[in-house]
């Protein structure tokens, strides 16, 4: 096992174990920004430092609300969605804001990145706008997919929360705030086909909130998080149910991949990491106040580094950090630093 160290401080910190929170549990912080001090969470290979500020705006002002979802590029940018006025936000991978895009697309909910054609694409689910947009790494809109006389969409676009693009640039949208529907386009944005219902039913959805493409099984899957059933579920890239891939999860909402793990935002308050098998093998930034759990209007100052109130969306980097945003109405973000390397 190759040890990586993200500091000597945070290396000394988990030598006592658990969650270590460094600096005074009373210092007051600018919005956007954490508490001061690194903060030790999760276990073995899945051992994680926080980055204290990481994110933060050089002139104090708060991210603004986050109730969306990140997205990270090949040369390590971080793309993060808002309902605020900066929109999406691009940070570089030391957290340093380069600029905010597609001022038309506020309250985007979930985004995705596809490489297509060795060129990168964001794809976002704009809940505001009630529809799907492809655009470039600028913010340029390239595609706009909405419901209309010539793309009609059963119940429409409405409450579109999921976004995922497979290989063959077909297009996959679920509509977790409303119908529960997940929808397929072409490349192209015409209506392919749709399935899942509302219900508790095995092949139903009470909340399909996020997903993703899952490449660990040979054939490509969707893993979809059922959030208000507490589950995720396998869907073949057809829309067929391959089964319940975990649950008793605290209300999973986006998903993200790193070699045979996938990490779990859940709104209850941690982000769980599973295995290949669904089964858990860590959690992250579990808060033991569950007075915080799923509370928008938590404030910053109240949240120690290193705890969670309610992860919206996450991902990976590509050394296997992870980038989260809480669901919080000033803006919260946290780069959590992999100590270990198998």
């Amino acid at each position: 096992m190759k040890k990586i160290l993200a500091s000597s401080l945070a290396v000394a910190a988990f030598a006592f174990g658990g969650a270590v929170v460094h600096g005074h549990p009373d210092h007051h912080v600018a919005p956007g920004k954490d508490l001061e001090g690194e903060a030790i969470t999760g276990n073995g290979i899945h051992t994680y430092v926080t980055v204290p500020g990481w994110g933060a705006f050089d002139d104090g002002n708060a991210l603004g609300p986050t109730h969306g979802g990140i997205a990270v590029s090949k040369n390590g940018n971080v793309y993060v969605s808002t309902d605020g006025d900066r929109s999406i936000c691009v940070f570089d991978s030391e957290g340093n804001f380069l600029q905010s895009i597609a001022p038309d697309c506020v309250g985007t909910h979930a985004l995705f990145m596809s490489e297509e054609n060795g060129e990168e694409f964001l794809y976002g689910a704009h809940l505001k706008g009630q529809r799907i947009v492809k655009m470039t790494l600028d913010g340029e809109v390239l595609l706009s997919i909405e419901d209309g006389a010539e793309n009609p969409i059963p119940e429409g676009l409405n409450g579109v929360t999921a976004i995922s693009v497979g290989d063959d640039g077909r297009i996959y949208a679920g509509i977790g705030y409303g119908s529960n529907f997940v929808h397929v386009f072409s490349p192209e944005g015409k209506l392919l086909k749709s399935f899942g219902s509302k219900g508790e039913g095995i092949d139903q959805f009470r909340a399909c909130h996020g997903m993703s493409i899952d490449m660990r099984f040979g054939e490509p899957r969707l893993l979809i998080a059922d959030r208000e059933n507490r589950r995720l579920k396998h869907y073949d890239l057809e829309g067929n149910l391959i089964g319940v891939f975990a649950e008793n999860l605290r209300r999973p909402c986006a998903i993200s991949f790193f070699g045979d793990y996938c990490a779990i935002a859940e709104l209850e308050g941690r982000v769980t990491i599973l295995d290949k098998e669904g089964v858990v093998v860590a959690f992250l930034g579990d808060n033991p106040v569950k007075e915080q759990w799923a509370k928008y209007k938590t404030p910053l100052d109240a949240i120690p580094a290193g705890l969670f109130t309610a992860p919206h969306g996450l991902s990976y980097d590509s050394e296997g950090n992870i980038f989260v945003q809480d669901w919080n109405e000033t803006g919260r973000l946290t780069r959590l630093n992999r100590l270990y390397s198998e």
